[in-house]
């Protein structure tokens, strides 16, 4: 079992920053991927950014690409998602989630065995 804690969000306006970290414990040993994921209400969830941790491989939705980057410390079990640039669109509840992987990207929810409670951005003026 692995548990992911997230913290960071808060309130930003729009053209702001935002660090978010998800930190994991429980059996992490092994070949894992993070991934962060969020969804605004009334919508669905999708897919933000992942991040191979033995490889550093990283990966992102098209909407943030350019503007966050998800990094990971392997020592402290730890990923980060850094949030520059900020639009409205941004705003939702951001989830942090692990799956086991060697050296697979997925982008998918159902790929992603445990899950984060949540933290909340809100970008507004």
């Amino acid at each position: 079992q692995v548990q992911l804690v997230e913290s960071g969000g808060g309130l930003v306006q729009p053209g702001g920053s935002l660090r978010l970290s998800c930190a994991a414990s429980g059996r992490t040993a092994g070949s894992y991927a993070m991934g962060w994921f969020r969804q605004a209400p009334g919508k669905e969830r999708e897919f933000v950014a992942t991040i191979i941790t033995s490889s550093g491989n990283t990966h992102y939705a098209d909407s943030v690409k350019g503007r966050f980057t998800i990094t990971s410390d392997n020592a402290k079990n730890t990923v980060y998602l850094q949030m520059n640039s900020l639009k409205s669109e941004d705003t939702a509840l951001y989830y942090c989630a692990a799956r086991f992987a060697y050296n697979s990207i997925s982008t998918s929810s159902g790929a992603y065995a445990y899950w984060g409670q949540g933290t909340q951005v809100t970008v507004s003026s």
